[in-house]
Parts: structure tokens; C-alpha cells; sequence
């Protein structure tokens, strides 16, 4: 018989030559720490009867009153409840190595129409084969059920759900289909196909995709299916989805058919939801059939991938309210004032809090508390703001650069310039000071207050602002006096492109960072992009410098210096989140690291008492429990470079990070000891609306637990 046609049957077979073939190995759980099964029933108003299913409590459920993640198993046609016990062992050596966290996981029956309901609601109404609302019974009844009566999380991040074959087909539709209560799949062999199901598959025959008195319908098929289901997704629900298939599964005689084999089918599966913004999927292939020599191996590799992403706990969002407008905004600074509150800047593609707007990106400060204000600048042309630093007398700077004369002594001017403007508690602009090398470009990415209201500023020039231009870009430093004016400007570069991020002053030594293509003066190349740190000092003579990283690309974006004099950068090494610290003199004294499979970088330092400091950057791996895409990381290091505290939080979507991964992330220090972040979301707020195409947050955290305290 064609194994599209019993998709699922004989797996019991194949369980019984499994079992006998079966040696112990290192999976095996010592005795005395495994989890029980047992077997249970639900009741279920949909369709008016009980539904059975096993259950798997892992070791110390009994003794203990912790909440647990719920894993949900989907049989295929034809086979029972039964079938899924086979994981028992899995499950428990994967829990005592901590693969994976401890969790309940729920093996349903689905008797329904002959072993062939493909976990949907049938439409069918022939007396051979009764349709059933399966879908409803599972999703809702048996959900709801297993959450009253056992130590769950009702919530959709402690939720997966899985199934081979026909099982396949239902997990990938729950999972889609229902998205407020699953939060990943495990589709093994989904018996799914597009646009419909070739001639001699079982789908066909069981009235699950019924309408009346017909047992297949074409139009209730194609309404099921995941083509129709990805467009309707909805992004702040992410789906994280694990497919696997054999690369020896029944193919089809009929080469017409041969799109429908289930290697061809997974693989377009896998292709249709990675386009998907909701989506995060992955595929795998591997040896074997349509059996458990497959599906076992399978199911290992997708708990080790998905399981430890389950979680009790919601994640932390970001608070309401954003800032920006409908179109695409960018985070550019956050400033910490001694009254409590924040300025946060940022460019604007339109008007912002009734302030008029000049055109395309226009930059833009708002100070929040009981004397907020708005002040919005701009010309015809780009503004963008990369700092905002606050000022003794309540005032506040801001760095970042212009497409356009923005000074009203710039005329012509259509390349980048670099600006500084600062503003008084009120926010009337007190100078604004516009630089540059006529004609080519030159930004702003680093700003810090200088003692007397001026300004130090760092980013790079295409031009000649201080003797003869090295290469590509060259990294400058700038110091901007009291009154606006531009007391001197050094050049900082190799033979390659040079550009500083970060600047901050203690009084004596002025620190600076960035990244290099070449070896710069009084430095050695490590290979590929370094990251790099100068000190100089007040008058703007360079002291020393030195690069960090390895042979890969790397980047320091911020500096600060700690309570006990340290100054500690940060950035990313070879993927990871770095910290170095470095004394007066040019001395390293620690490096830390932040490092996950994924993507990890620092954008962000502030000191904190005791000579600690706290870290912000972005993941895309886990530390914390994952919100989305990218997320935010919080990290606090004592004085000595430890970690004391990480976390993440954000939103289903990218945070921190801009469409090309670069960062676009602040940080400040407040006066009561908690640390304001601010940074660049595509996602939507805890208890808010998102303006839309990229808006900016703002928020508090407490640097003991890196989770936020309130909204800026």
C-alpha cells in the first residue's frame, strides 16, 4: 500500500522493531529520576465526550509546587496515544542533562473519523464517517482542561505543540492557526500538501476536509492549509517552527505527483514560512523514512532547539509609549536629568508633538515629566541624532549630523555635515553649531558633556579637518566650547575607512572608540574589522590607543568611565557582547564576555556605584526569556568585570537593531541609580499602539535585575 495513502499506519510495527533493536546508551536515565506516565481523560463540550490521552510529569512534579511548560504530541492516521510514549526516555535524559527545562507533555487519542481526523473541524456529514470538531476539542477543551488541573503556564511561551504525519499536519496548523496558545511546532513528515493533495492520498478519504456529503472538498482543503494561514499571521505572535522529513519517504509513481512527495512538500513548507515575518523556522532532513528512525532522531534535535526557548514566564516588553511617527523613525539618544526626568532624541519622518516639520528626517528632542517640551529641527534634507547628554543646568546637548544648512550659514551645503546643538531647560535652542569638510561627509556618532556646557564629539570625515586625510574615512575628535564654538578638531586613521562611535571624559583623559579596516597609528591590525580605544587628553593630543578583537570583524560602539576610574568599553567580538576595561595609562585590567549562539553587541555603558557598570546591546540568541527577533540585553558587571545580572526584553519584532543589524540603542545613568535605555523597535509596546515602521522607546531599568522598572 502507497505510504501517502496510510500516513501513519504500521507505526506501531515500526515501534515494536524499535523497542527490540533498541541498546542502551548514554541517554539513560539513572534510576529514580525519571518522569511517570500516565493516563488521563478530558472532557470536552464540542463533541460530547471525554478525550484521552496520556500524560508524561517529569521527576519531582509530585513533590514539588513549580509551573511547568506544556508539550502537546499529535499522533498520525491510524496510530493511537500509544505511539508517543516512545519519548518518555527522551524527554528524561534531555531534562536531567538540562537540554531542556522539566514539562509536562500531553499524548491526545484521536479516535475520530477511523484514525484519520487530521486535527481539524470536519464539515463532513455522511453517516460512514460523522465529521468532529477535532480542532476545537484539542485546542480549546483539552487546553483548557490540562491547565486547570495540572501546574501549567497558560500562557503561549510555555506552549509547543508536535506531530509526525498526519500529526504534522495538525501541529503546523495549531500552531498557525492558533497562535494565542502555541507558541513553537514540531512538524515531523507533515502529511501536507499545496495546492491539493495528489489523487492517492488518505486526506482524501476520511471526510476531514469534508463539506456536506462530499468527503473532500477542494475549497475546505485549500481554506486549512498553511498557504492560507501564513498571510493572516499575525507578527506580534512569533511562531518558532521545526520541520524534518526523511530523505526516504515514499515517492510517488506518478511523476505528475512528484511535487506531492513529502521531502518535495516539507521543503516547500520550510520555504513559504521562513518569508514569513511571524515565522522562525528550520529544516532538517535526515536519513531514514516515513518511521520513527526518522521521527526519534527528529524529535531530539527539535527539542534541543525548541525546548529550552519554553518558558513560564512572559517575556518583558517594552513600555507605551513610542515615539515617531507612521513612517520610519531611528533612535538618537537619552539623557538623565537631576529632577527625574529624560530627554529622549531621535529622527522623525513628519511632524512630532505639533512641532513643525522641515522634511525627511527631521531630528528631534523630547523631555518628558511635569515640564515637558518638544523641539523639533530640521531643514528639506536628512537629520539624524546619534546623543543626548544632559547638562548641569537642566539644559541638554545633542550630536549627530545634516544633509542640509541647518545653521543658516551652510548655504548650498548637500552633503553630510556634523552638528551640536544645545538647549536649555526649557528647550529654547541656546547655539547650534554646524562643521565640516565642504563636500564630502562628516557625522556625529558619540557625544559627552564637557564640564563647562560645552561638548566632546566623535564620529569620522571623509575631508581634512586636521591636516590631510588618512584614507576612506577618518576618525575625528572634537571639542566644542561653552558658546558653541569648535575649539579644535583631531583626525584620527589608517589607509582604510575609520570611524569613531564613542567618547566619554573623566576631566583629565578624553576616551574614544570605534572601529578600523587597518592598522592605526600606534596600533596592530588583528584581522578584518578591529574595535579600537584612544584616550587623549583635554587638549586634544592622543595618549595611546590600542584595537580589541580577533581575526573576524569586530567594533567597540560606547565608552564610559566607572566610579573607580576604569574606562570600560563595549561592542562585539567575533558575535559576541564584549566589555574591556582599561586603566588611566592604557592598562587592560579585565574583559568580559556576553556570548550566545547567536548574534550578541554592546551599544551602551553607564557606571553604576561601587565601580560597576551597566551594559545594553542586542540578542538574538537567549539569555533571559526571549521576546522576538532581536531583543535587548541588560547586562551588569561588578567593579572587576563580573556578571552580576543579565536579562532581555522587547518586542515579537527586531529591537535595538536597525533593518541592517546595525545597532541604534542608548543608554544614561539616572540620579536614583536606575539606567534609562533607549532605542530603535519595529514591534508594539506592552499596553500601547506602535505609530508604525520603526518607532522609538524609552524606558528605566533596574540594573540588579536588568529588567525594566517604568516607562520614560
Amino acid at each position: 500500500m502507497p505510504l501517502s495513502r496510510w500516513s501513519g499506519v504500521g507505526a506501531l510495527i515500526a515501534l515494536a522493531l524499535v523497542v527490540l533493536l533498541a541498546v542502551p546508551g548514554e541517554a539513560r536515565v539513572r534510576a529514580g529520576r525519571t518522569g511517570t506516565i500516565t493516563t488521563a481523560a478530558a472532557p470536552s463540550a464540542a463533541l460530547g465526550e471525554n478525550i484521552a490521552y496520556n500524560l508524561y510529569l517529569p521527576y519531582g512534579y509530585a513533590k514539588g509546587t513549580d509551573r511547568y511548560p506544556v508539550l502537546y504530541l499529535l499522533h498520525g492516521r491510524g496510530d493511537t496515544m500509544q505511539a508517543w510514549t516512545r519519548v518518555k526516555d527522551t524527554l528524561d535524559a534531555m531534562i536531567r542533562t538540562r537540554r531542556i527545562p522539566p514539562l509536562i507533555a500531553v499524548m491526545p487519542d484521536a479516535p475520530w473519523s477511523e484514525r484519520g481526523s487530521w486535527y481539524v473541524d470536519s464539515r463532513y456529514t455522511g453517516s460512514d464517517l460523522p465529521g468532529r470538531p477535532v480542532e476545537t476539542a484539542l485546542t480549546r477543551d483539552l487546553v483548557a482542561h490540562v491547565d486547570a488541573t495540572y501546574r501549567t503556564a497558560p500562557i503561549r511561551q510555555a506552549r509547543m505543540v508536535g506531530g509526525y504525519s498526519m500529526g504534522g499536519s495538525g501541529a503546523l496548523r495549531f500552531a498557525l492557526a492558533h497562535q494565542d496558545l502555541f507558541g513553537s511546532a514540531i512538524v515531523l513528515s507533515p502529511a501536507v500538501y499545496t495546492p491539493l493533495p495528489p489523487g492517492d492520498s488518505s486526506t482524501r478519504d476520511y471526510g476531514a476536509y469534508g463539506q456536506g456529503g462530499e468527503k473532500f472538498a477542494d475549497k475546505v482543503y485549500e481554506e486549512s492549509n498553511y498557504p492560507a494561514l501564513l498571510p493572516k499571521l499575525d507578527q506580534d505572535l512569533p511562531v518558532r517552527l521545526f520541520v524534518a522529513v526523511g530523505d526516504d519517504e515514499y515517492a510517488n509513481p506518478d511523476p505528475a505527483d512528484a511535487q506531492h512527495d513529502l521531502d518535495f512538500e516539507s521543503a516547500a513548507l520550510y520555504n513559504a514560512a521562513r518569508r514569513s515575518p511571524a515565522i522562525s523556522a528550520q529544516l532538517r532532513v535526515l536519513d531514514g523514512g516515513h518511521d520513527w528512525s526518522v521521527w526519534a532522531p527528529a524529535f531530539e534535535q527539535a527539542m534541543a532547539e525548541l525546548g529550552p526557548g519554553l518558558s513560564v514566564t512572559p517575556p518583558a516588553g517594552l513600555p507605551a509609549p513610542l515615539y515617531g511617527t507612521a513612517a520610519q523613525d531611528w533612535a538618537g539618544g537619552v539623557a538623565a536629568h537631576a529632577d527625574g526626568s529624560l530627554t529622549t532624541g531621535f529622527a522623525a519622518s513628519g511632524p512630532v508633538g505639533g512641532q513643525p516639520y522641515a522634511g525627511r528626517l527631521d531630528a528631534v528632542l523630547v523631555r518628558g515629566g511635569a515640564n515637558g517640551w518638544t523641539r523639533q529641527l530640521g531643514t528639506a534634507a536628512d537629520e539624524r541624532l546619534y546623543g543626548v547628554a544632559a547638562l548641569p543646568d537642566g539644559g541638554v546637548l545633542a550630536a549627530g549630523y545634516t544633509k542640509g544648512d541647518l545653521d543658516g550659514h551652510h548655504a548650498g551645503n548637500t552633503t553630510d555635515d556634523a552638528f551640536v546643538v544645545r538647549l536649555d531647560a526649557k528647550g529654547a535652542v541656546r547655539w547650534l553649531t554646524q562643521f565640516g569638510a565642504p563636500g564630502v561627509a562628516d557625522r556625529l556618532y558619540g557625544l559627552a558633556a564637557a564640564p563647562d556646557g560645552g561638548a566632546y564629539v566623535a564620529g569620522y570625515t571623509k575631508g581634512a579637518l586636521d591636516g590631510a586625510n588618512s584614507g576612506d574615512k577618518d576618525a575625528l575628535v572634537a571639542r566644542l566650547s561653552a558658546d558653541g564654538a569648535v575649539s579644535w578638531v583631531r583626525q584620527y586613521g589608517g589607509v582604510g575607512e575609520d570611524k569613531a562611535y564613542g567618547v566619554a571624559s573623566d576631566g583629565t583623559n578624553l576616551y574614544v572608540t570605534g572601529s578600523a579596516t587597518s592598522a592605526l597609528p600606534g596600533t596592530t591590525a588583528l584581522g578584518g574589522l578591529d574595535g579600537w580605544l584612544a584616550a587623549y587628553d583635554v587638549t586634544g593630543a592622543r595618549k595611546w590607543a590600542t584595537t580589541v578583537g580577533g581575526t573576524g570583524d569586530d567594533r567597540l560602539n560606547a565608552v564610559t568611565v566607572t566610579t573607580a576610574g576604569l574606562a570600560v568599553a563595549t561592542g562585539g567580538i567575533g558575535g559576541d557582547l564584549v566589555a574591556a576595561a582599561y586603566t588611566g595609562a592604557g592598562k587592560p585590567r579585565w574583559q568580559a564576555t556576553v556570548a550566545t549562539p547567536a548574534a550578541d553587541e554592546g551599544a551602551a555603558v553607564v557606571p553604576l556605584t561601587g565601580g560597576a557598570v551597566a551594559l545594553a546591546g542586542y540578542t538574538r540568541g537567549r539569555v533571559g526569556v526571549v521576546a522576538g527577533a532581536a531583543d535587548i540585553l541588560t547586562v551588569r558587571l561588578d567593579g572587576k568585570g563580573k556578571q552580576q545580572a543579565a536579562a532581555q526584553l522587547g518586542t515579537a519584532r527586531d529591537d535595538g537593531v536597525d533593518p541592517f543589524s546595525e545597532v541604534n540603542l542608548y543608554a544614561a545613568a539616572t540620579p536614583s541609580g536606575q539606567v534609562a535605555v533607549s532605542g530603535l523597535t519595529y514591534g508594539t509596546p506592552t499596553g500601547g499602539q506602535a505609530p508604525g515602521n520603526g518607532d522609538v522607546f524609552t524606558t528605566t531599568i533596574d540594573p540588579a535585575t536588568g529588567l525594566p522598572t517604568a516607562k520614560g
